[in-house]
């Protein structure tokens, strides 16, 4: 069983998430978990998806960005995302070669369309950025293509 405040290796994707939720009995919960893994330069927390939960079509997590971090250009196949800024700042490059941009700060409410090609990066050199993102997909990264920015 993991234990909070033990050291973790935040690039492993196969991770088993179950150990970190407790089915209690049609309600499964997740109890105030940090950063446990990553994927794009981004940090997670453990979350709740279909590989912790009998979840068929959402997930949802604890994303953290460094200090100056970027998540780089993709695209999410087939399923929408909602995020809820909880602190920090990130700027969205989105659209066909990423041109155009939106910025978003702690407090705010994003909804990306399926398909939509964004990279997204902390507008902070000093300040994490962390969020609640929420997405209509229960396998969560599997379903996210890198993106080039310089294709079209």
């Amino acid at each position: 069983m993991f234990m909070p405040g033990e050291d973790v290796d935040l690039t492993n994707e196969n991770l088993d998430l179950s150990l970190f939720v407790t089915d209690e009995g049609g309600i499964w919960s997740l109890r105030d978990l940090e950063k446990v893994r990553g994927w794009n330069n981004i940090e997670y927390g453990a979350g709740l998806s279909g590989k912790n939960t009998p979840s068929t079509g959402l997930s949802m997590n604890r994303a953290y960005i460094p200090p100056g971090g970027v998540a780089k250009a993709h695209i999410h196949v087939d399923f929408d995302v909602m995020i809820y800024l909880l602190k920090g700042s990130v700027r969205h490059e989105y659209g066909p070669g990423c041109r155009k941009s939106v910025v978003h700060d702690s407090g705010d409410m994003f909804y990306i369309e399926p398909g939509l090609p964004h990279e997204v990066f902390n507008c902070s050199e000093t300040d994490w950025v962390h969020a609640i993102v929420a997405r209509s997909d229960a396998s969560e990264w599997q379903n996210i293509e890198p993106y080039d920015r310089d294709s079209e």
